[in-house]
C-alpha cells in the first residue's frame, strides 16, 4: 500500500498529475505499458526507490507469434545493453543500485533501483525512466513483421508528428 510509503515521496507521487494509487506504488497513468513505481525509507537523507515496468516480448507482440529464435534472442540482448543507459535520460544525476531484466511468459520485466534525495526529482526520474523504456522499445521493434496492440498503437503515434503529417518510424 501507498500508506507504507515515506510521506514525502508519497505526497511527490500524489502532487504530480502522470502518476496514480497502484496496489502496491504508483503507477504512470501515460504509458500503455504497466508500471509500478515504489519508494522506501533509508538509514540516510535519500529515499530508495524501484521502478518496474513490463512489456511484451517482440514474439508475444507479433500477430503469429513467428519471431524466430535468433531475432527474438538479438532484440532481447539489444533492448537490455540500450536501457541500460536510462539514466542518461534524465535530468539529475542517478546512480543505479540495481538493474534487471527478466522474461517469463511473454513479457520482460524492467527493473531500475536508485536513490535520491528530493523525491520531488525522484518522481520526475522515475517517469523518465518509464518513457525511456517505452521509447526504446518502439525504436527497437523489428520491421516486417504483423504486430497487434499496444505496440501497433505504439508505432503509430510515433511516426505521426504533433500536426498530424505523416512521418517515419523512429528508426
Amino acid at each position: 500500500m501507498t500508506d507504507d510509503m515515506p510521506g514525502e515521496a508519497r505526497d511527490a507521487f500524489e502532487a504530480h498529475d502522470a502518476f496514480a494509487p497502484a496496489d502496491g506504488g504508483y503507477r504512470l497513468t501515460t504509458t500503455v505499458f504497466d508500471t509500478e513505481v515504489t519508494a522506501s525509507e533509508r538509514d540516510d537523507y535519500a529515499t530508495d526507490f524501484g521502478v518496474r515496468v513490463e512489456v511484451p516480448t517482440l514474439r508475444s507482440a507479433a500477430e503469429d507469434g513467428e519471431v524466430g529464435d535468433a531475432v527474438q534472442s538479438g532484440w532481447l540482448d539489444t533492448l537490455e545493453r540500450r536501457l541500460e543507459d536510462a539514466p542518461m535520460a534524465t535530468r539529475a544525476a542517478v546512480d543505479l543500485d540495481g538493474f534487471d531484466v527478466t522474461t517469463a511468459d511473454g513479457t520482460v520485466a524492467v527493473t531500475y533501483a536508485f536513490a535520491f534525495g528530493d523525491a520531488a526529482g525522484a518522481v520526475e526520474v522515475a517517469k523518465t525512466f518509464v518513457e525511456y523504456v517505452e521509447g526504446t522499445y518502439v525504436e527497437g521493434v523489428v520491421p516486417g513483421y504483423d504486430y497487434g496492440e499496444p505496440v501497433t498503437d505504439l508505432l503509430s503515434a510515433a511516426s505521426t508528428g504533433e500536426d498530424g503529417e505523416r512521418g517515419g518510424t523512429p528508426l
